[in-house]
């Protein structure tokens, strides 16, 4: 067999294994067996080893995987996978309902998925091929697992039909429950500890450096998202449905896993049904996701600061299970914040082992009337965070009187505080106290702040615990020498002491690492620095408006209440910060190491100020621009976009789609309705 005959033999059996692969895994109808399968793969394979130059990245034999990796790229989404507004209560779903079909001003259909309790993921297609799989990460940067997601027999790496040249679909990738039964069965019989659920198993497994050891997992994936702005379908479910015929696995509507209703009652009668069924599903859900169905009303209702207005997740009430308290402790956060902890008699709750539990504060405390001894009720926030709910009054009380919160710092001493009209004590030691000084440092080298690559929790309080350093400031100072060998702790208390040593090529990282971290722009030094209260957000704004730090500690309180975003009680925080002496040392050696205390020329943000001002609504989608890339293109010329119209508004930027609702706001008010162009001829 020549190559020209290989090539015809290989698009032949490709097309025939995804074919058998799509009927078996989103169908779930097989029409061959298994063995008549891996006779057809097998032969794939052999081809492929005779021409290795004719084997595609997408060929059906990746499933099986084989690829090493022993890191995963950082990658940016194209548009944010944003987190939902969650709920755990009916009416407040009613509510949200209602609301939407007032800001529609008209009836509307409404969408209801399973919320499907796995790892989020993003897919990127290319003309039919799967390009890239990113995880969620935090929303704007993920992780790229193509290499492990194509192990997953049912996303396609082959489309087929009528699918868009180029185009995302966004999912959830899960364990199915009797794939994780098994591998618990066999962790079991080769005296293993077992894993505690679904959904961490699969996210771990997600990011197993062994490809192959991925593809033996047999993780399965649900597609319900389509990102496809050119798409002539105007509704959700229906792109949803028609996703299918590319060859994705979708909700199937014959099971109820996606509906539509043009009722609130019919949202309920949903929520119900799984709520009571939800444990026959071969796989773990938590809720019920609710959308508005037609598209073109997502931008009319527009975005709250985290969330779409257009969508709402029910959560089913958590499991709550009764155990004996029977210790408080105390933890000191960044901020010095002390959070109360009940430890408890182990119990199973959500399919983790669960021996602590939050007790939020003295507040809290006081109001349950909470005794060492008692048996108390624990839960699942969201089911992820366990939290003590009531003391469980059909069992015996513990001790004779309440618990009494402690006056004193658990970790320095130090007299506590509790500031007017807040909840929580703190401690005011914020230079000296370790987990104080820890939260500090590991927010200070954290992505969204310096990014200090090589630089890790546990190098930072090894680095401590030597005497290295005290603050961040004496990051920058550091050197090979004082590095290299440098012994620390592993694993937390609970665990037996480990020690791991920096050897050479982590010493280079970490100095790469914090001389990399001298370039990045002042706002995120302004946000690294830990002020209270000050933000990602409001750091930004107050680099932009006052160019430097030297300009910012001579502003006034009024001076800084002017900037935008910044209220009274960032304004006292920003100023109290200034005051502590500590805190001005580790300026100084920020500085003298050379971080971006100023904003330079080249990371100016304004182009122009064409459009200082002014306030600017954007809808609908457009030609030249992304959604971000526009509302950053009038940021860049001064402009400030806003979410909704008002009588300040100074023009609303249309694109198509634009929500009727938004355009009869815009002309009862006479704001000026300008196109894309319109807008880039302002700033000519």
């Amino acid at each position: 067999m020549n190559s020209f005959e290989a090539q015809i033999r290989i698009t032949e059996l490709s097309e025939q294994l995804n074919a058998h692969n799509y009927n078996y895994y989103v169908l779930n109808a097989p029409v061959i067996s298994d063995q008549e399968f891996d006779f057809l793969l097998k032969e794939l394979e052999q081809l492929e080893l005779q021409f290795p130059e004719l084997k595609s990245s997408n060929s059906p034999t990746q499933r099986v995987g084989g690829d090493i990796t022993d890191k995963f790229e950082k990658v940016t989404h194209k548009s944010p996978m944003l987190s939902l507004s969650n709920s755990y209560n009916q009416e407040e779903i009613q509510d949200w309902a209602k609301r939407a079909i007032e800001l529609a001003g008209k009836p509307i259909d409404f969408v209801m998925e399973l919320k499907y309790d796995g790892v989020a993921i993003a897919l990127w297609y290319k003309n039919g091929q799967l390009e890239r799989a990113v995880t969620r990460g935090d929303g704007s940067v993920g992780e790229d697992v193509t290499i492990n997601v194509r192990t997953i027999s049912s996303i396609p790496l082959q489309l087929k039909g009528d699918f868009p040249s180029e185009f995302e679909i966004r999912g959830e990738i899960f364990m199915p429950k009797g794939v994780f039964q098994k591998l618990n069965e066999e962790r079991a019989e080769a005296g293993e500890e077992l894993y505690a659920n679904p959904r961490n198993t699969a996210s771990g497994t997600l990011k197993q450096q062994d490809s192959k050891a991925v593809a033996k997992r047999k993780l399965d994936c649900f597609l319900y998202f389509v990102l496809n702005n050119n798409s002539t379908i105007e509704t959700h479910s229906g792109r949803v449905n028609h996703a299918q015929s590319w060859g994705f696995k979708t909700p199937d509507p014959s099971k109820r896993m996606i509906e539509t209703t043009s009722s609130v009652e019919g949202i309920m009668s949903f929520i119900s049904f799984w709520d009571e069924h939800r444990t026959t599903l071969p796989f773990e859900i938590d809720g019920i996701v609710i959308k508005v169905n037609e598209v073109q009303l997502w931008d009319e209702l527009g975005m709250t600061a985290k969330s779409p207005r257009w969508a709402i997740a029910y959560k089913f009430k958590a499991e709550s299970i009764s155990t004996k308290l029977l210790s408080i402790t105390y933890q000191v956060g960044r901020t010095g914040a002390i959070t109360p902890v009940a430890n408890l008699t182990p119990i199973q709750l959500a399919g983790t082992t669960v021996r602590r539990a939050s007790l939020h504060n003295a507040d809290q405390i006081e109001r349950l009337d909470i005794r060492v001894g008692d048996f108390v009720w624990v839960e699942k926030g969201g089911e992820i965070i366990p939290k003590v709910t009531a003391v469980d009054t059909s069992q015996p009380r513990g001790a004779e009187s309440m618990h009494e919160y402690i006056a004193n710092c658990p970790e320095c001493n130090t007299p506590l505080i509790r500031l007017e009209g807040e909840v929580l004590h703190y401690c005011p030691n914020d230079t000296q106290c370790r987990p104080q000084l820890i939260g500090k440092l590991e927010h200070f080298i954290s992505r969204k702040a310096m990014n200090i690559d090589g630089l890790g929790t546990e190098t930072v309080s090894g680095l401590l615990a030597s005497g290295l350093i005290k603050d961040a400031g004496d990051l920058y100072f550091l050197n090979y020498d004082q590095l290299i060998g440098l012994e620390f702790q592993v694993g937390d208390d609970s665990e037996e002491t480990k020690k791991r040593s920096l050897q050479a090529k982590s010493v280079e990282n970490l100095l790469a690492g914090l001389e990399a971290s001298k370039q990045v722009p002042f706002e995120r030094v302004l946000f690294a620095m830990g002020i209270r209260h000050v933000g990602e957000t409001v750091a930004k704004k107050i680099a932009r408006s006052v160019k430097s730090f030297d300009h910012l500690k001579t502003l006034s309180f009024d001076e800084l209440r002017a900037i935008d975003e910044v209220g009274e009680i960032i304004a006292h925080s920003i100023q109290s910060w200034l005051t502590k002496e500590e805190h001005l040392i580790v300026l100084n050696k920020l500085i003298a190491a050379g971080l971006q205390f100023n904003i330079n020329e080249q990371d100016e943000v304004l182009l122009s100020n064409a459009l200082v001002g002014k306030s600017i609504v954007v809808s609908g989608t457009f030609e030249t621009f992304s959604r971000d890339g526009i509302k950053e293109f009038i940021e860049q010329h001064g402009g400030k976009v806003v979410g909704s119209i008002s009588s300040k508004t100074t023009y609303v930027v249309a694109g198509a789609d634009m929500g009727p609702a938004k355009l009869k706001k815009a002309e009862d008010l006479k704001i000026p309705i300008i196109s894309e162009q319109d807008l880039r001829a302002l700033t000519d």
